[in-house]
């Protein structure tokens, strides 16, 4: 079995959640609007942000493979929740660099087969214990 991740989070003050990944201290919080104090992004929006990381990274790393010009990614994501079609997020990729519509194209399919995107497309297994 491999670890790919491993977070715990502790909530002691309202819906703040000191998160820790590794050795990197997060915070989680929800918006004001929501009772919280929006001292951190909310749950969805750290879900969220781990597609854009993934997506920009693995971009990153399939352009440097294969010598092309990549010199900039942005990726902009919106999660939205729908009565009619549910949940769903759009991301929208910038480029920037000299690359060809045939490499532009093949990025954009490389984004599609992200970790992050696959796991975020089928269901994943969740399993939760309780702890004395």
């Amino acid at each position: 079995m491999t670890v790919n991740a491993k977070v715990s989070g502790t909530n002691d003050d309202r819906y703040v959640v000191e998160l820790r990944a590794g050795h990197h201290a997060l915070v989680a919080d929800e918006p004001e609007a929501l009772g919280g104090t929006d001292s951190g992004p909310a749950p969805f929006a750290l879900v969220v942000s781990g597609l854009a990381a993934c997506t920009a990274i693995t971009l990153r790393m399939y352009a440097e493979r294969k010598g092309w010009p990549l010199e900039t990614t942005r990726v902009a994501l919106t999660m939205t929740t729908d009565d009619d079609i549910g949940q769903q997020i759009e991301r929208v990729l910038t480029l920037e660099g000299d690359l060809d519509d045939e490499q532009r194209t093949r990025l954009l399919a490389i984004a599609e087969k992200t970790p992050v995107t696959r796991l975020l497309k089928r269901a994943v297994a969740l399993k939760t214990r309780l702890t004395v």
